[in-house]
């Protein structure tokens, strides 16, 4: 899978993209929060609360951008925690977000494609043992190969994955395939579409919840 074009488009966006999780210091923000990233505000809370219990435990994160995800759960109290992005603006803002929240020690951020890279992250434990939790937020948006991706999320994660996928139809999903054509590729799914990309994969359970514009699957491996 070539990520060449999306890694670079955010890229150049991190500093805004970083920006969204905590930029309400305007009008404007705050309604353009509320109205048109609710999703986000919503899987956010969702996957913080489903990473419970945290103290002690381990973290991948899945195309973690900024950090906010890493960084919040390693402050409530995960022993370790991985971030992987194929962005490197991504990382070095996780990486400075980390050691702002004085967690730097339990974060580790790497640079490379979570799918395609079969050796990578052995350092920081990404292949070298399991994790208890996979965090996969605003990722799957971005990627050609779902069920690869799942597949291989089992493989290095052996208590919960939490999952978002952007929702099909309506007036802003059609805007932001408009908006995304000219940046990088971008995958909208239906329900049906999810559930046959989680059925076969022999796992305990499988839950998948719309909210807002996305849907928020949580898988028991």
């Amino acid at each position: 899978m070539d990520t060449t074009t999306t890694a670079k488009f955010f890229d150049g966006y991190a500093s805004d993209f970083s920006a969204i999780y905590g930029n309400d210091n305007t009008v404007v923000n705050a309604v353009v929060n509320r109205v048109f990233r609710r999703s986000m505000r919503l899987r956010y809370e969702r996957t913080l609360a489903g990473c419970s219990p945290i103290e002690g435990k381990s973290v991948i994160d899945i195309g973690c951008g900024p950090g906010h995800y890493s960084v919040a759960l390693a402050s409530r109290g995960a022993a370790r925690v991985l971030g992987v992005d194929f962005a490197p603006g991504m990382i070095e803002l996780a990486r400075a977000r980390a050691v702002g929240a004085g967690v730097a020690d339990r974060c580790t951020f790497t640079l490379g494609d979570f799918l395609t890279a079969t050796g990578q992250g052995q350092d920081q434990g990404q292949d070298r043992d399991k994790f208890d939790y996979a965090v996969v937020m605003g990722f799957m948006d971005y990627i050609q190969e779902p069920r690869a991706l799942i597949e291989k999320v089992m493989r290095v994660c052996s208590g919960k994955a939490f999952f978002s996928f952007p929702a099909e139809g309506g007036l802003l999903a059609w805007q932001r395939k408009l908006r995304y054509r000219s940046r990088c590729p971008l995958y909208l799914y239906g329900e049906s579409q999810i559930r046959t990309l989680f059925s076969g994969l022999g796992t305990q359970a499988v839950q998948i919840e719309p909210i807002d514009r996305d849907y928020f699957v949580t898988l028991r491996i």
